[in-house]
Formats: structure tokens, sequence, C-alpha cells
């Protein structure tokens, strides 16, 4: 076939394979250019010859790129950069209708005009273009080629709800980066594609889709341009772009050229816009389902028959006037308004004398202002480098290397890297111009260098920022039918799956990473949960068999296995018998969470067998009857602790068997409580107030008291009954506890609480206090406490107190006990013991006799306090628990009766412990009683 000189038009929808018929055209010659829109593109089809016909006979030459190997035979060029005069015996444009875009239209239709390949010549683009083409090319020949698959209007679909496999299109880098974090956000991510991205970053990036890393791509209108990718459906964000001018709608045929870019091959594709556009017209839709067009009747144009004489003959020849009907003037191009601006430049003006200086002023006026700062900083940046030039001839060494050094930076956002990728742009264009550097190589391996490095890095960002490997690998792996494969580490609780991390295993729950966003958690959860349903029962073997020291409570009722939280105790019909609730994912199943909940129930009782082993004994013994069972059971009730004011009736119903077979049990009968020593240990304790805690509701557990402390601050904001479950008794403004109060209580049944006492060494230690702490807590106990001050004695050679006595009748009953004025029964286990008042002892003093021979070497003020039963009744201390009614003593004059109520004026009460060898019970009322008449006689 002679295809000598001819000229086809290969036009035609996307997805006809124009570009591939032209390459496989092309490599039928010897030799042969292809020029392409976009250096992109350029890239992607010199890769493909390249692959066929190896490196060493293609070249490719870009804006910013240029391989041209010896034996070169086959051009791939960007449309801006085709050679002229070469006399290739082929020559292809592809993207013809590009003749009419307001930017760079006319050089396409320079093209379209002037370059013709010896044997052949292609042009491929729309079938919009056949009515121009056909006007300016008269000997064209037309092939129409049709769509290999179908194209359909999709409608309008939310990015959430957008399939895989979907490019959604934006028209600023702006709206680009923030579909592409929606998605991310909701889709495990996305590439970016964008024209201004430099090959190496924008192949990364399609590379990520094409191998189904992501499912997702967002792009600009770049990838209307040829670009091959594996895309199914194509929605735009925007039906309006700026075309750098003004923001104007994109035409139906504007439309099809991106929205084609869906199916690829045989495959059919659809094309919508998102939620943030209106959908499009039914008439606009039609049209570009079938390719029906308005033609392109104007294309834009301008003289390639440059005048170089002078600078105004150069501006005048690029504003000249088409001369037919179809060739409209191109508006100013940024060469141009470079041109002029620098023509106004004094020094610039008076270089520019002679056709060479014009020539190469042009040159540099076409170096494209990919910075985008400003015009008038562009200007000043082309100015340097014709000064330069035409001075030096070229461009020199250390001026240059100082422009790259400056730009060699990876560190930054993703803006910061675009801007340096934009700005090294100008220096890898440079530096491919022949004869612009000493060392053409050199420049162009060190600008290409920190261009690759930019390009890395911007890639990397782009990744971090809008791509979760994880959530894409795991919704992946979600739409497929195989079992996803979990990884928990057994030391940590870390879960993979897939190899992904995912978060960790808390116990029988699973807790997402918190670095992910809502919709990334709820996917990484369902994920995990699917992976993790036979780990849960592993696990939940293990813990059946787990001994006992493995679990723990909280003293907020939860329950752990470990670090880890497994359950919690809710409250049961039994205050001794709580019930749990148990922490499990419902993915990991009912025979899980049963297991656990048995596991968990068994601790429970046996923690509470263990530790109120005394109590459990008291409830089970079948031998108490009557008023003593009934005894038994509100100590129970009380987990082993009562405020004796609390049941002072039911104390004086008790009989002595009653109280014999209670104590049995290590009840002890106490003057403020009846409780069980051995239940006041920190386990018991810690435990009590939980269960008390469920009892009562409680949505905070008040905390058990340090171990081993006789009194602590009191907490005003505990709940009432708090300090009897903790083992102590408020008094002022610290509680002490419940068994030392016994004690201090003994030892102040010995003292004169009507004419007044002072705190003893003894007491002081016993209650683990200071005096003024001391005072505090007689206070809170119902005394009066009188300070006063006086010569304090630091030091003494002798000592000889006087024997002093006290009868019976002269120590009063200790007033804060339980002695009503009627019928008291006074129980307490310990016995008062019978010694001398020693007066005036606090923390630090000496006691001091009255001998003659006392040698004083030193003396200062001490304070000291003086104890009486406060005569007026005190206000119930915060949280107190003091009996009503009770520890009072009698009016002045009156002696406590024990003769059942009637009583005796002469009789005075002694807290004395009978004689021991009448061994009568002071518990008896009955013996009380003989006592007394025995005193009246």
């Amino acid at each position: 076939m002679n295809t000598q000189g001819r000229v086809v038009a290969v036009l035609g929808p996307t997805n006809t394979g124009k570009t591939t018929y032209a390459i496989e055209r092309m490599l039928g010659h010897r030799t042969g250019i292809i020029g392409l829109p976009l250096r992109l593109l350029a890239r992607e089809v010199y890769d493909r010859i390249v692959a066929v016909r190896g490196p060493s006979v293609v070249a490719l030459i870009t804006g910013e790129e240029r391989i041209v190997p010896p034996r070169a035979q086959f051009w791939v060029c960007t449309v801006e950069a085709m050679p002229e005069g070469m006399g290739a015996d082929f020559v292809a444009v592809d993207e013809i209708q590009l003749c009419a875009d307001p930017e760079r239209g006319h050089v396409f239709t320079d093209r379209l005009l002037r370059a013709r390949g010896l044997h052949e010549t292609l042009f491929m683009g729309a079938d919009t273009m056949r009515g121009t083409i056909a006007a300016l090319v008269p000997e064209a020949q037309f092939v129409h080629r049709d769509r290999m698959s179908e194209l359909t209007y999709g409608g309008q679909k939310k990015i959430s709800r957008m399939r895989p496999r979907s490019a959604i299109v934006g028209f600023s880098v702006e709206n680009v980066y923030a579909i592409a974090e929606l998605i991310r956000r909701q889709k495990g991510g996305a590439a970016v594609v964008m024209g201004a991205l430099s090959p190496r970053t924008r192949n990364a990036q399609v590379e990520m889709y094409q191998n189904g890393e992501v499912d997702y791509l967002v792009a600009t209108d770049a990838i209307g341009m040829g670009l091959n990718l594996d895309v199914d459906h194509v929605a735009f964000s925007s039906l309006s772009k700026f075309d750098g001018r003004r923001m104007r709608p994109l035409a139906p045929n504007e439309l099809a050229q991106i929205a084609g870019r869906a199916g690829r091959g045989m495959k059919n594709g659809t094309f919508g816009v998102t939620g943030d556009a209106p959908p499009l017209d039914d008439a606009v839709a039609r049209a570009i389902m079938d390719h029906q067009f308005t033609p392109q009747n104007k294309i834009n144009w301008r003289n390639p028959r440059l005048q170089f004489g002078t600078i105004a003959s150069l501006i005048k020849s690029l504003e000249q006037a088409p001369d037919h009907e179809r060739l409209v003037r191109a508006r100013e191009a940024d060469d141009l308004r470079a041109l002029k601006a620098l023509s106004g430049d004094a020094e610039v003006a008076a270089r520019a004398t002679d056709g060479q200086s014009v020539k190469l002023l042009w040159d540099v006026c076409r170096i494209p202002d990919f910075r985008g700062i400003s015009h008038a900083e562009h200007a000043n940046l082309l100015e340097i480098i014709y000064n330069h030039l035409h001075q030096r001839g070229n461009i020199p060494d250390d001026w240059l290397a100082r422009q790259i050094k400056l730009i060699d930076r990876t560190d930054g956002d993703i803006d910061a890297l675009s801007k340096r990728l934009a700005f090294i742009r100008t220096w890898t264009y440079v530096t491919q111009r022949k004869g612009w550097t000493n060392d053409e190589n050199h420049w162009r391996g060190q600008a290409r260098a920190v261009e690759d490095r930019l390009s890395d890095a911007l890639h990397e960002r782009l990744t971090q920022r809008f791509v979760d490997r994880r959530t894409s690998v795991l919704l992946r792996r979600l739409g497929q039918k195989e079992a996803m494969v979990a990884e928990v580490n057994s030391d940590t609780g870390e879960v993979t799956v897939e190899g992904e991390f995912v978060g960790k295993l808390d116990g029988f729950r699973f807790r997402a990473d918190k670095g992910a966003g809502t919709a990334e958690t709820k996917t990484i959860k369902t994920a995990a949960l699917q992976a993790l349903a036979p780990q849960f029962h592993l696990r939940a073997d293990r813990f059946y068999n787990a001994p006992d020291t493995e679990i723990d409570f909280t003293e907020q009722g939860g329950l752990m296995w470990g670090s880890s939280a497994v359950g919690k105790l809710v409250a049961g019909a039994d205050g001794l018998k709580p019930q749990v609730e148990v922490f499990v994912d419902d993915v990991a199943g009912p025979e899980v969470a049963q297991k656990v909940q048995r596991r968990l129930q068994h601790f429970i009782d046996r923690k509470i067998a263990a530790l109120f082993e005394p109590l459990i004994a008291l409830q089970k013994d079948e031998a108490l009857t009557g008023l003593a069972r009934g005894f038994a059971f509100r100590l129970v009730e009380g987990f082993g602790l009562l405020p004796r004011a609390d049941i002072a009736e039911e104390v004086k119903a008790l009989d002595q068997d009653a109280r014999g077979a209670l104590r049995k049990h290590g009840i002890r009968f106490g003057q403020f409580t009846i409780f069980l020593p051995l239940l006041l240990k920190p386990a018991p304790t810690r435990l009590r107030l939980v269960l008390w805690s469920l009892t009562k509701g409680l949505a905070e557990f008040p905390e058990s008291p340090p171990p081993g402390m006789v009194t602590i601050p009191v907490d005003a904001s505990a709940p009432a009954g708090a300090d009897t479950m903790s083992g102590y008794r408020n008094a002022g403004t610290r509680a002490i506890r419940i068994d030392m109060l016994e004690r201090l209580a003994d030892m102040l049944r010995s003292e004169d609480s009507r004419s007044g006492f002072e705190a003893k060494a003894d007491m002081l230690s016993i209650s683990g206090t200071t005096l003024e702490q001391f005072a505090d807590l007689m206070k809170g106990l119902g005394y009066n406490a009188e300070a006063g001050s006086r010569a304090k004695v630091k030091a003494v050679t002798a000592v000889v107190p006087e024997a002093a006595t006290q009868t019976a009748e002269d120590t009063p009953v200790m007033d804060v006990a339980d002695t009503p004025a009627e019928g008291a029964i006074v129980d307490t286990d310990a016995q008062p013991t019978e010694e001398a008042p020693i007066a005036a002892m606090s923390e630090t003093e000496t006691p001091v006799g009255e001998a003659a021979d006392a040698e004083v070497k030193e003396v200062e003020m001490e304070t000291f306090y003086t104890f009486t039963w406060a005569r007026a009744p005190r206000r119930q201390p915060a949280g107190g628990d003091r009996p009503k009614g009770k520890g009072r003593p009698a009016p002045r004059g009156k002696k406590p009766a024990r003769d059942g109520g009637k009583g005796n004026k002469s009789q005075n009460f002694s807290a004395r412990p009978p004689k021991a060898e009448k061994k009568i019970d002071p518990d008896n009322p009955f013996a009380a009683a003989l006592m007394g008449l025995k005193t009246d006689k």
C-alpha cells in the first residue's frame, strides 16, 4: 500500500484505540515523531515503545526531560517540544481537538497546519474536528473509529457510596485534596493524579491504583488526555472549572473527554456526578453517551512566521491576525506577556538590538511559568537568565547551583513539596536547552536528581495523607470469601489482621486502633472481629482454666484478668451473692460469654467464701434460734459490722445464752459497734465495701482505707454508712478504726469525765494522733475539749508522785458508751484497768511531782486540753453514727439506775468490773440489779 505523504485524521470518541493505532503505524516506518498533549502521556507512550524496540532507538523530549540516544529513530514528544525540520517518515499529533484550547490551542493548530511526515501524517482526536480539518487540510482522509465499549450515565451518587475502581474528578488542587481526604476516611484511601505532578510521582500514584492497593482515584481533568487507567466509573465533583481567566462551565465534549476514561477495551463504563455537583441535564448525558457534540468550527491560531529583527517586530508578528474564517487569533499567552514585560526594561532593550539577541530573548520568554507566583516575578527571573545568556553565553555555574540547592529539600508537607517541584521544573526546563549551561549533562542530571527526590517525597506524603493501607487491605479482604488471618500477641494483646495492626484484644473485647477515624474504625472492627472469632474460643479456654490468682476485683466492682477488664459485679438477691456481667464482644458468641461468666462467678463465690468465712458460718449455724438467729441475720445483712446505736433494742433483748452462742462465732459486743474482728482486715474490708455499694446501688464506690491506719481523714462526700463499712467511725475531722475505738473507750471509762481529765500517752499512742488531733477526735465522740497553757518543765532530776487512788464511786461510766439512763447493760470484751490518773500529759511532756528538790533547768509554755463530757446534746458529726439517746451522762445529782428504770438516787454506778470472786456477768441485768441492792444495804 502506498502511503507516500498521505494525511489521515483518525477521529472518534475515547476508548477507540486511536493512540495505540498511531504507535503501531509509527513503528511500521523507519523514523517517526508523535506529539502528545501531556508529558505524563508522553512518558507512558515512551515506555511502551521502549518495551518493544529498546531504549537505544527511542527518544523522549518534553519541556523538562530530554532522552536522545545517538541512534534515535522514534521521537516521543509533547506537542510543544516536537522538533521541526527533521524529515521523519511518520508524524502524528494526538488529541487534535485541543486546537480549540484557549491556552495551548495555537500550538496544536500550528502542528495541524505545518507538521507533516514524509510518508504519513496522522491526526487523532474527536469527531468535532472533522469539518475544521477538512477546511484547513483538504488533502486529509478521514477514518472513524467506534468506541469499543458502552458508556452509561449513572446519575448522582455520594462519594461514600462510590463503588471500587472509581475516579472522582476535581478541577482544583484544593478540591482534589478534600475529596482524597474524605475517601481515605471512608474507603481506605485514594491515589492522586494531577497534571502538575512530576511523571515519577504520577506513575507511583497510578501504580498504587493499578495494583489494587487503593480502589479509588482522585484526579484533575488531566486524566482525560489519553491516560490509560483501569477505571469503571468516572464521577464529576463539579461541572465548571477555572480556565486561567474565569470560571466557566464545561462543555459537553469536554465532559465526554473525561468521562470516556471509564471502561477500557471491551469493558463497559459509567459516569455521573457526586453529591456536591448538580445532576447532568438529560440532553448533555445523552450527548455524552451517543458521542454527539457541537462541531469545533473555530480554532486558535498564532503566526508561526516570526520576525526577529527587533522586539517590536517580533511582538507585531506574534499579534498578526489570521486570514482564514476557521482561525481566530489566540489570546495573549504567557510567553508573549513576558516578552512585552521585558521589552520595557532598559537593559534588556539595550541588549536585544539584533536578530540573534531578539531570538534568544524569545527563547527565554518561552520558559513556562511553572511556579505560578506572579507575572512580575516570573519576568524578573527571565530577565536575569537572559542577561546571563546574552553577556556570558551561558548561565553561571555558581548561580545555577545556588538556585537548585535552595530547592533541594525533602522536608515539609504536600504543599511545600509541590511548590519545590514547580520550582525545579523551571531548572529542568532551562538545563534541557542546548548551549545554556557549561556542562549540559551535569546540570541536567543535577536537576533531574532533585526532581526525583522531591517526586519520591511527594508520593510518600500523598500516600501518608490520603491512603490508609490498613483499611484499604481490610476492605478488600472483607469483600472476598476467604477467611482472614488474625494474630494476637500473647504478651501485649496486639492484633494484626492480614499483617496489618488493627488494635488490641483487651480480655474478650476488641479495642480498635485509636488513631483511626470513625468510618475507618468501623471497617477495622468489622474485619478484626470476623478474623478474631477462633481466637476468642482459644482465649476463653485459657481463661476458664486460669487459677484464681490471675483474677481479681477492683474497688469499683470490676473483674480483671491480669490487666484486662473481663466483667463487673452487679447486685444479686443476697448481698453475699452478687452476680456477674461479662465484657465479651457479640462476635465471640454465646458459648464464649457463658464460659467467661461461669469462671467469674466461681471466682467471686470462692473469694466471698474465703474472706467472709466467719460470717457465712454464722449464717449457716442451725443451732442459733429465736432472737439470736434474728440478730445473726442482721449482722450478716450488715456484712459483719453494726453500729450499736442502730440495734440497741435487739442487744437489750438478747439473754446471756444468746450472747454466748453469738460470741462463739467471734462476735464482739463493743460499746460503739457490734462486729467480727476478723472482718476488719484489709482484704475483707475491700470486698465488703464493694458488696455494700452494690446493695446500695451506688454509681461510685467508696475506696477502702490504706491498711494499718488507726485514724484517717473523714470523707465528707462519702455516702452515709461508708465509714462503718470501711471499719471506721467518724469523729470530728478524722475517723478512728472500730477496734481501736473500743480499746480507747476502755481507757476512757476509768477517767473522771465530769471533773475533767487529760490525755495519757497510751491514749495518743493507741489512736495514733497528736494532742491536737486527739482533741478533735474527742470532740467528735461527744466531749468538750478545753485548751489551756502552762509552764512546761523541760528537765527534772527526780519525780516522786503521790499515790492516788480513786474509788469506783468517784469514777463515772464512760459517757460515750452505751449507758442509757435506765436498764443499761455495759457489754465490753476488754476490762478497764485500775490506775492512778496522771496529770498534765501530752505528747512531749514529762510528769512532774511536787518534790522539793526538783531542779528546773528550762521553762517554756505548753498547751494542754482538759476533757469533760458535753452536758448539752452535741450535733451529730457529718457521716457519724453516734448512738442516739445513749452514751450521754445522767443529769447531775441523779445516778444511772440499774433497777429496771425506778432508780435509787443514793446509788452510784461504777465502770469498775465486779470482783473476780463474785463472777457476776456484767451483761446480766438481773445480776446488775442484785449488785445495786447489795450496795444500798
